[in-house]
């Protein structure tokens, strides 16, 4: 895995931001750290997606490749993938309820280190005949998660911090400052930003010090017949 992306350091991040975080979230159990944080790595996959995949490749490190079978990992990761919620009643059933929609899947018990220097390690590719990504996640308890490396749109990232983050990509060398606006007059901090260039199109990446508030993401859907606006 390539990390050599150098970020633009902004601010100081804090993980855990209440009690509520340690606590985990509502959920399918049996594990916050298995189980939900497993759904939300492969919750990500799917935004990063946009849609259902046609295949897709798990990848387990450490503590994830010995014990996803028994802690409901596969499932977990699944009905991320598909879009389920925490506490959706399907989640037991996601591998089925993909398998059904035709979707391939397959689960890889890695040897050694996790290349995300973490035990609760899943590096997810979908692919479909037009596009592929892949996403690499750790749980880090309670449920939250942190996104390591993603490869999009043949952008490949590493990332610093906690969620949210904000991707944008785009043919338009304005659009950094265009975001910068929007979340200045909202008082959205960033704590982190990373600009990279490729065959005339731009990937913009923030790392968020908050969620952003609704009226936020419907100006951005405003840009969306210039730049994929992905919020993670």
């Amino acid at each position: 895995m390539n990390m050599n992306v150098v970020p633009i350091k902004e601010k100081k991040v804090i993980n855990f931001k209440s009690c509520f975080d340690v606590i985990g979230p509502v959920m399918i159990g049996p594990s916050s750290s298995h189980t939900a944080g497993a759904l939300a790595i492969g919750a990500v996959a799917n935004k990063l997606f946009q849609g259902l995949p046609k295949k897709v490749v798990v990848r387990y490190y450490e503590s994830f490749a010995e014990t996803h079978k028994g802690h409901g990992t596969d499932f977990a990761i699944i009905a991320g993938v598909l879009g389920f919620a925490t506490d959706d009643s399907r989640v037991p059933g996601a591998i089925e309820i993909a398998e059904s929609k035709g979707i391939d899947i397959t689960f890889l018990e890695e040897a050694g280190n996790s290349p995300a220097g973490h035990p609760n390690t899943a590096d997810i590719y979908m692919e479909d005949e037009n596009c592929s990504i892949r996403t690499v996640g750790i749980s880090v308890g309670g449920g939250l998660i942190e996104i390591k490396h993603i490869e999009i749109d043949g952008f490949s990232l590493n990332l610093q911090g906690p969620l949210p983050v904000l991707i944008a990509i785009s043919e338009r060398d304005d659009l950094e400052f265009i975001l910068r606006r929007i979340f200045k007059q909202s008082n959205v901090e960033i704590n982190n930003f990373n600009i990279l260039e490729k065959s005339g199109k731009y990937l913009y990446e923030f790392d968020l010090d908050s969620q952003l508030p609704n009226d936020v993401q419907k100006e951005l859907r405003t840009l969306s017949s210039t730049a994929k606006i992905i919020i993670l």
